[in-house]
């Protein structure tokens, strides 16, 4: 009786550590899919088209990143931190959506705390993003280089 229910405990908590873990790729993500999708419709077969789709997610990374460290203005740094937010967050509001409709009845309910997840998985996604710009070796930014 306790086995059943110390594995679903356990299946939970792996998939909350995952969604934390992974919604900071959803944009990436998105790139990749749009990229991938766009080369097997263009005719480049499965293998090319999962190439590409790599090569695009790998590029939103690679370009936010470099956007973060080298960008001068603040205003361009945010807009890249929410770009990867704001998707990370509905994902968190979906995943949790789903978890809660097996769990509560109330709709009202299930709406209130789906929202609270969506906001600690921005949260979390904000603080990974941020740490894209800390500083490299030495403590030397390559920004004020």
């Amino acid at each position: 009786m306790i086995i059943p229910i110390l594995g679903s405990i356990t299946a939970i908590a792996v998939l909350c550590w995952l969604l934390f873990t992974l919604a900071i790729y959803a944009l990436p993500a998105l790139g990749g899919v749009a990229a991938g999708m766009w080369a097997y419709q263009t005719g480049a077969g499965l293998p090319g088209s999962v190439l590409v789709g790599r090569v695009g997610a790998g590029l939103v990374v690679g370009l936010a990143q470099f956007l973060i460290l080298f960008a001068r203005p603040m205003w361009v740094k945010l807009a890249v931190a929410l770009a990867f937010v704001a998707p990370a967050a509905v994902a968190g509001f979906h995943a949790t959506h789903g978890i809660l409709k097996h769990l509560i009845p109330s709709e009202t309910w299930q709406a209130v705390f789906s929202v609270i997840g969506a906001v600690a998985v921005g949260i979390t996604a904000f603080v990974r993003v941020s740490a894209m710009a800390s500083p490299g070796p030495a403590g030397q930014n390559p920004a004020s280089v």
